[in-house]
């Protein structure tokens, strides 16, 4: 690998360099999360305040991304800082439940009505992995369906047809097509009674940062209630878009699970499902034959005060804020990626965004598009998903969204003009 980009990269970076191969050693790939990687490697971060980072080179970055979408506050913000000294000075975690686990249970439930009850877990793959485990058991029926591009986490049934993944598992999942009623029609015809649950996310991440139409959400209640399936929103992402996350904002559709990780936790390991108290009473451990749900650190305290602390710091009035600056920030590169006849496009909801460069762009360096795109702005000073997909925090100013858009738009342009050329 050679080019102006990558060469940069390489000398701005020794210290990532040096560690990327001493973690090679010991991990695969170098670290313990392939959506982490980027080619030639990721930079090695030391400290974040706000929305800044700092890697051990001492480079200096716009941090837009936040963890994908977990750090809403940004990084260290006090109150999460404060809640999580005081709760680590109490105790880290104990074989016994604690009132912190309440609270936030409370509160999530106060931003979702639909939930009625909630258990939680330390990830959003294993919030989805319970969900659909309590959909087939409720149901007694073995089948799932998931939407294309859906990213649900890693257990089996969310990576189906993938390698690893017993056949025999992923017959047990059904593919059907995004706001295509029709085709979800076709898709589960004759199985409409083998059919546990439709799990969606409202708002794609891996897709696309695409939202549902609320009128498919409408389609998909009426389906699932018709046929005897439970309908389950994936909200791992989608519960920062507002106070009453999604499922508020997109039609009032109330779903009858709903999945959570990313801010609940405020930075820290923490994931949860809830929903309707029929489907969830069955983790009940009082009840004969109730469902096994164990894990060292479902509802450790240490995550729960920050969870708490930030569901609780986030205001109708920020997260109003948060939208107002991302929709200045698509704005801005859809006007730029119009102006200069860029092969380029920009989505996004509320406070996530995605910008997609074109396939006809040719960058340097034998680069993708997108990976050109990723290492350029990090040599700008902007961290955001190797894939272009970002999230606003609440540090976030009118200048770091006009110096994001601008080092977009110069990325991209200069892509064009090699293409052009």
């Amino acid at each position: 690998m050679s080019g102006s980009i990558v060469e940069e990269y390489l000398a701005r970076t020794p210290g990532s360099a040096a560690l990327f191969e001493r973690a090679s050693a010991s991990l695969p790939g170098g670290s313990t999360r392939t959506t982490i990687y980027s080619a030639p490697y990721p930079p090695y971060m030391t400290q974040g305040e706000g929305i800044r980072t700092w890697d051990v080179d001492g480079n200096e970055y716009r941090d837009f991304l936040g963890n994908y979408t977990s750090l809403i506050l940004g990084h260290a913000h006090p109150a999460v800082v404060a809640a999580v000294e005081a709760q680590v000075r109490r105790g880290s975690a104990f074989a016994a439940p604690t009132e912190t686990e309440i609270e936030l249970a409370e509160e999530i439930r106060r931003h979702l009505p639909s939930i009625e009850l909630i258990r939680f877990t330390n990830s959003g793959t294993e919030a989805t992995m319970f969900a659909l485990r309590a959909a087939r058991a409720l149901t007694g029926r073995p089948l799932v369906a998931r939407f294309e591009h859906a990213y649900h986490g890693t257990h089996d049934t969310a990576v189906a047809w993938t390698p690893g993944v017993p056949e025999a598992v992923s017959s047990l999942v059904i593919e059907l097509p995004w706001a295509d009623p029709e085709g979800v029609e076709r898709a589960i015809a004759g199985r409409e009674r083998d059919l546990a649950a439709v799990i969606i996310e409202p708002v794609q991440g891996a897709g696309g940062v695409r939202a549902a139409p609320p009128e498919f959400l409408r389609f998909l209640r009426e389906l699932t209630t018709r046929i005897g399936a439970l309908l389950v929103f994936d909200e791992v992402i989608a519960f920062r878009i507002g106070p009453n996350g999604a499922q508020g904002r997109l039609g009032g559709v109330r779903p009858d699970l709903t999945t959570m990780g990313k801010i609940i936790g405020g930075g820290y390991a923490s994931g949860g499902f809830g929903g309707r108290a029929d489907v969830m009473r069955q983790f009940d451990a009082r009840r004969a034959g109730s469902l096994v749900h164990g894990g060292t650190f479902n509802g450790n305290p240490v995550a729960a005060a920050a969870g708490l602390a930030t569901l609780r710091h986030m205001t109708p009035e920020r997260y109003d804020e948060l939208e107002r600056l991302a929709d200045r920030l698509r704005s801005r590169i859809a006007d730029g990626i119009a102006r200069d006849h860029l092969d380029a496009r920009v989505d996004g909801v509320a406070s996530i965004f995605q910008v997609f460069p074109g396939t006809s762009l040719q960058p340097p360096d034998g680069l993708s598009p997108d990976a050109a795109m990723f290492l350029g702005l990090l040599l700008d000073g902007f961290h955001l998903a190797p894939r272009g997909m970002g999230a606003l925090a609440t540090p976030t100013t009118e200048r770091d969204v006009d110096d994001l858009a601008t080092a977009v738009l110069g990325r991209l342009g200069a892509m064009q003009a090699v293409a052009v050329a």
